[in-house]
């Protein structure tokens, strides 16, 4: 495929940090034969697709997250739990929940205790390069997990497209140029997301959904990710064709979690494509 001839691993902070998610499925190895018996047994978390299809809006997909490497800290000693209920309680359709510990505080357990907690669709939110790291998603029993178009080559991209639908476990493909939608798309992804944020270069263009966004086709759910401070923010990327949009930072930093998500919700969706 000719946009295979055009990818190179990540520089910057997404080269540092796949550095990292690869040598911590490297260790998942390890424990093969044990995530694929708890995959097996696991049932499937409630569908984030259908969630975000479902939602009488623009859907809201709020995100629990502790800190990050554009900002440091955010919320430190945020329960997991307790952040989803309030964003569930506001009208959230779905939850986040970051996994990586390092650079953004997260855990797996923080998803074991939202999944044990509430039925609302759970996304694992991570740096997912490798497939024992979607077999452990499904054996944590997350609803979908995230994959980063930049980070993985497109063989691995294709693989990982390819595995997810075995293992029943939904993928949300992230992407911030035409190129990486070609990919997703050749996949056969079925919900992307648009990062404005360069992962990169932590630098934010928030024109990145209006142009990247109506490229999606309308069979697909489409994400507008990072940047989505205000209501007004939600609106801009309804008017492109936004199906849901993933709000963190502000989110997480709000004094009235549930008031601070309400905002965010109630925008109402337009046609795209």
């Amino acid at each position: 495929m000719q946009a295979s001839s055009r990818w190179a691993p990540p520089g910057g902070t997404l080269g540092r940090i796949v550095a990292e998610a690869e040598h911590r499925a490297r260790a998942l190895e390890a424990r093969a034969s044990e995530l694929d018996a708890a995959a097996a047994r696991t049932s499937a978390g409630p569908s984030l697709e259908q969630a975000l299809r479902a939602a009488p809006g623009v859907a809201l997909l709020a995100e629990v997250k502790r800190r990050s490497p554009s900002k440091g800290a955010i919320a430190e000693l945020l329960d997991a739990v307790q952040q989803a209920r309030a964003y569930h309680a506001a009208g959230a359709s779905a939850v986040s929940i970051l996994t990586e510990p390092e650079h953004f505080g997260g855990s797996v357990q923080d998803l074991l205790d939202v999944r044990a907690a509430l039925t609302i669709p759970a996304l694992k939110k991570d740096f997912h390069v490798a497939p024992i790291q979607l077999v452990e998603a499904r054996a944590l029993g997350a609803s979908a997990a995230l994959v980063i178009a930049r980070a993985v080559s497109s063989e691995r991209l294709d693989e990982l497209l390819r595995l997810g639908r075995t293992l029943k476990l939904e993928l949300l493909v992230e992407v911030r140029d035409e190129e990486e939608l070609e990919r997703a798309l050749a996949g056969g992804a079925t919900m992307v997301g648009v990062n404005n944020r360069n992962l990169e270069t932590l630098e934010i263009d928030p024109a990145t959904s209006d142009r990247i966004v109506p490229l999606i086709p309308a069979d697909l759910v489409a994400i507008a990710e990072s940047g989505v401070r205000t209501r007004a923010d939600v609106e801009r990327y309804a008017a492109v064709g936004a199906d849901a949009v993933l709000v963190g930072s502000v989110l997480s930093a709000s004094g009235d979690v549930s008031d601070a998500a309400r905002e965010f919700t109630g925008v109402a969706r337009r046609a795209r494509g």
